[in-house]
């Protein structure tokens, strides 16, 4: 049997079109002791591909840490597989607010040595001595305390877009660099503060929270569930949010909106703006925060040298980039000097600015066919090509084409050629070209919305 993926995230995402079906983003954790790995992965890769569950998965003799996309209709389903292992039954499932169907295109489960890497010795302190789970209500009591200290255990992209106020915000890559110097910044405080923290989804502080006791904190706190529980709780209990802005997240929504505050910078023209893009050159990828003028001026692009590398031929570029590692420049938001406004570890107390309040399921409301893929983009002339291969398209229709680097762009057709010649409405066979405002990917998808 196959324990690995066989599909392509475009072939993927294709059949989530195609099937029509709600997904669910989700995510949770559990420390336990697995004495075997490798088994236990294959047995989850077995039950979870026969359920279409997506995800990037990680397992180690520590526990496992899990960030996934199901069908909504499998959810009860998924659970079972959850509740043969003890460790796992009853588990808290952290539901995303905000939904998207492309979230994972893969289904990941990797061996570890740690489900989060914290460059901790395990055996030098009692991991399960933690500190005390407080819920929403509870964590904003401890806030209002002037003895507390709030600390923010996630890494400088993501609080960067959003943050408890009054929280301690690290300049940090990575959650190992945060311990030292937090331990360090708060010797003095070791007996008479309370020691408030949080991250992501929980699993962070599970390990920081031990940690810190064991370096004398006495009055040691975490928010149970995290930041994506903590939303939960304060939607459905009515209860004032005092986390501002976005929760960075790690699949391909990039984050989802707690608040409609804007606390940070486009990193190319300073204007008020929290979206995160990855540089459109394959040999870069650097993940930033750029506005959608920048993004259309720049064409996904962190720098203008980007820029021109991506109009290069593929050979060309290729070329350039072969024996480059991307993979740790990837998240190095915020430390490029082609940046020019980076407020890493320098963050705003008040927020910028305000966002348009939009419909958080609104990608699940569009509907929308496919019609086809994309072939080629002429750069100078800024035409797309498509290959139609199901269903018609005519001029007024409104169109989405959506990728993995393009994201998801929409527009009306205004002008369309097909075959070379112009035409009113092309059908399937048809090699069609219009103009569009940004470039194209051949993993594009051209796809008609439909009312």
């Amino acid at each position: 049997m196959q324990l690995y993926n066989t599909l392509s995230a475009e072939e993927r995402a294709q059949l989530i079109d195609e099937a029509g079906k709600q997904r669910l983003t989700l995510s949770f954790y559990a420390y336990a002791k697995i004495s075997d790995p490798k088994q236990f992965r294959d047995e989850l890769f077995i039950a979870w591909n026969a359920l279409d569950a997506l995800g990037r998965i990680y397992v180690a003799h520590e526990g496992i840490n899990a960030q996934m996309s199901i069908p909504a209709e499998n959810i009860d389903a998924f659970r079972d597989t959850l509740e043969l292992y003890d460790f796992m039954k009853g588990i808290r499932l952290n539901v995303a607010i905000d939904q998207d169907d492309h979230s994972f295109l893969k289904l990941t489960i990797k061996v570890r040595h740690k489900i989060v890497a914290d460059g901790l010795n395990d055996e030098t302190f009692d991991v399960t001595n933690k500190g005390i789970h407080l819920k929403a209500k509870e964590f904003n009591n401890l806030l209002e305390d002037p003895n507390t200290i709030v600390v923010d255990f996630r890494n400088h992209y993501e609080s960067e877009v959003g943050h408890f106020e009054g929280a301690i915000t690290p300049d940090v890559e990575t959650f190992r660099e945060s311990l030292p110097i937090i331990n360090e910044q708060l010797q003095d405080f070791k007996e008479d503060k309370n020691l408030l923290m949080y991250c992501t989804g929980g699993i962070r502080c599970e390990k920081a929270s031990a940690y810190f006791k064991h370096q004398g904190f006495k009055n040691v706190y975490q928010l149970e569930g995290g930041i994506i529980e903590y939303t939960r709780q304060i939607k459905e209990e009515n209860i004032q949010s005092k986390f501002i802005g976005k929760n960075f997240v790690f699949d391909h929504r990039l984050g989802e909106r707690i608040t409609d505050d804007i606390v940070s910078q486009c990193h190319q023209c300073g204007k008020p703006c929290d979206n995160h893009t990855n540089c459109a050159n394959d040999g870069c990828h650097l993940l930033f925060i750029q506005c959608d003028d920048c993004k259309s001026a720049m064409e996904n692009c962190c720098s203008t040298e980007c820029l021109e590398i991506i109009h290069l031929p593929l050979a060309e570029q290729i070329k350039l980039r072969r024996g480059i590692q991307v993979g740790n420049k990837v998240f190095r938001k915020g430390k490029s000097d082609a940046l020019k406004f980076k407020n890493s570890g320098d963050l705003p107390k008040k927020p910028l600015a305000k966002a348009e309040t939009k419909n958080i399921r609104q990608k699940i409301a569009i509907k929308k066919v496919l019609v086809g893929k994309a072939e080629h983009y002429y750069t100078k002339s800024k035409i797309a090509q498509f290959l139609i291969e199901n269903n018609e398209l005519s001029i007024g229709d409104k169109v989405l084409i959506s990728g993995p680097t393009t994201g998801e762009q929409e527009l009306t057709v205004t002008e369309l050629f097909a075959n070379g010649g112009p035409c009113e409405t092309a059908k399937v066979g048809d090699q069609i070209t219009f103009e569009t405002p940004f470039r194209i990917r051949l993993s594009d998808k051209l796809y008609k919305i439909l009312g």
